[in-house]
Order: structure tokens, then C-alpha cells, then sequence
């Protein structure tokens, strides 16, 4: 099992140069960023967190300005988005990103995605939330097409253009594309169109069921489990709960961590480093 670890990249946290290092140092296989472009002020939509909104989700940076940084100053640190709010984005530009960074990284980008819990937000960028999930799937599928073609067009209900040219073409064949949400949906999406599926710790029961959900899903779709990598969000750090999930057919496992500066930091990376 690999392990990783997750972050609101923020003007007040570890600089995005100084964390990357810090981990690749520490044998971490990845980092994951979140993303918001804003949150609207009549806060609607509750949080599933809880009540109260942390401020790292009003502060967080662009989140593929914060994983070139983190890329150009490392040399085998995966960057990923955790992840990154598709319905929110135009699928011609956002190709156009991933293909950046993953040339930039050497082949390093890993693409988590989700259509997100905030629905005033989506509704900013045009996005009806009773949609959201259709063009989270015609969005994925429409930057595939963009990175594999020369001339890639595509012809959705939501997502729809004629043949364009989209330079660079990203190192990977494609980019993997990791699924964010709950089970059973998240599971299902992932096996349809993604090659992992990233269930957040702590919810929906036993995270030992997700797997069986997984395959179960990857049955349905005519998928091979092997296809479809399994990432436990915001894990546990109890040693025994650990090696249950490797042991139940995790993939990768990922840390939360604060959006906190380095003097407070790197303890927690040392002590999670000791724990792996």
C-alpha cells in the first residue's frame, strides 16, 4: 500500500516549494490538494463535515498553481488533485492543465475529481446541480478524447464542440483519473470511467465494505479490479487499522494534514513517516 498525504494548500501553510521536498524526503508517494474558487456568502449548502466551515476552505490557492510548484522542486513525488471540482471548470481549459502539469511533473499528475457539496458555488460558475454528476462524466470524457486525438471533438447533452487542436499532450496515456464520493455512487462512477475510486475515511460504515463495493461495481462495468485503484481519504493513524486496510486490499492511504507553517509541520510528517 502507498501513502500520501492531503492539504488546503494556503497562503498561511507550509510553502508549496518547501512541503514537497519535505515529503519526497520522507518516502511519501503523493500529495493531494483541494480546491474551492470561492465560497459564496449566503452559505446554503451544510458542510458534511460538520457545522462549521474551517477557514483553510475560504484560503486555499489554485490548486494546479500549488502541485507545479511542488512538481518543479521534486523528482518522484506524485501531485494530485483531491480534488479537483470539474463541474466548475471548462473542460477545454482544464485538459489543457492537467497536460501542463503532467508534462511539467514527467508523468507524476494523478487526477482526482468530484462534483463537489457546495451547490451555490456550482451555480456561480452556470453548473445546475441536478447535472452535475452527467457532466462530471462528459467532462472526464471529454478531456480524454482532447488528450489523446490530435483533433479531439466531442458531442455530449452538457459538453459539446467541434474538432479542436490541444497542445502538449499529456506524458501519460491518459492521466489516471481518481474518482472522488460516497458508496455506492463513487465506487460506481469510478468503475465506469476512472481508474480509482477515493472514498473519505470515516463514512459510509466499515471502509473494509468499499472494497467489496468496488468489486462489485467493476463487475457490473466489465472492469478488471486491478484497473481501479482503491485510496482511503483522510485515513486513520492507528497502526492496527493500518495493516487492516492493507491487508483488505487498499491501494493507498492518505493522511490529512493541516494547512499549517513548517515549524508545526514537519513534526507531523515525522511522525506519520514513523508510522509507515
Amino acid at each position: 500500500m502507498e501513502f500520501g498525504v492531503a492539504i488546503f494548500p494556503t497562503a498561511y501553510a507550509m510553502h508549496p516549494t518547501e512541503l514537497g521536498p519535505a515529503l519526497e524526503e520522507r518516502g511519501f508517494e503523493s500529495i493531494w490538494v483541494a480546491e474551492h474558487t470561492h465560497i459564496p456568502a449566503s452559505r446554503l449548502s451544510p458542510w458534511p463535515g460538520g457545522a462549521d466551515l474551517p477557514q483553510m476552505y475560504y484560503d486555499s490557492y489554485d490548486p494546479f498553481v500549488a502541485l507545479t510548484a511542488m512538481a518543479a522542486t521534486t523528482k518522484t513525488l506524485k501531485v494530485g488533485t483531491g480534488i479537483c471540482l470539474v463541474v466548475e471548470r471548462d473542460p477545454i481549459t482544464t485538459a489543457k492543465e492537467v497536460a501542463s502539469l503532467d508534462e511539467i511533473s514527467g508523468g507524476r499528475f494523478l487526477f482526482g475529481v468530484g462534483a463537489g457539496w457546495n451547490l451555490e458555488e456550482m451555480e456561480n460558475h452556470g453548473t445546475d446541480p441536478s447535472t452535475r454528476f452527467k457532466r462530471m462524466r462528459e467532462s472526464v470524457e471529454a478531456m480524454k478524447e482532447i488528450w489523446a486525438n490530435d483533433q479531439a471533438e466531442y458531442h455530449g447533452d452538457l459538453i459539446d464542440f467541434d474538432p479542436i487542436f490541444s497542445n502538449p499532450k499529456p506524458i501519460q496515456s491518459p492521466p489516471p483519473v481518481h474518482v472522488g464520493g460516497g458508496s455506492p455512487h463513487g465506487a460506481r462512477r469510478a468503475a465506469a470511467y476512472g481508474n480509482g475510486w477515493i472514498p473519505i475515511g470515516g463514512r459510509d460504515g466499515d471502509p473494509l465494505d468499499h472494497v467489496a463495493t468496488l468489486d462489485e461495481e467493476c463487475e457490473k462495468a466489465g472492469r478488471d479490479r486491478s484497473e481501479v485503484e482503491l485510496t482511503m481519504y483522510f485515513g486513520p493513524t492507528d497502526p492496527a487499522e493500518i495493516e487492516r486496510l492493507a491487508e483488505g486490499g487498499y491501494d493507498r492511504l492518505v493522511f490529512g494534514l493541516p494547512p499549517a507553517p513548517a515549524e508545526k509541520l514537519l513534526p507531523i510528517l515525522d511522525d506519520l513517516a514513523g508510522l509507515i
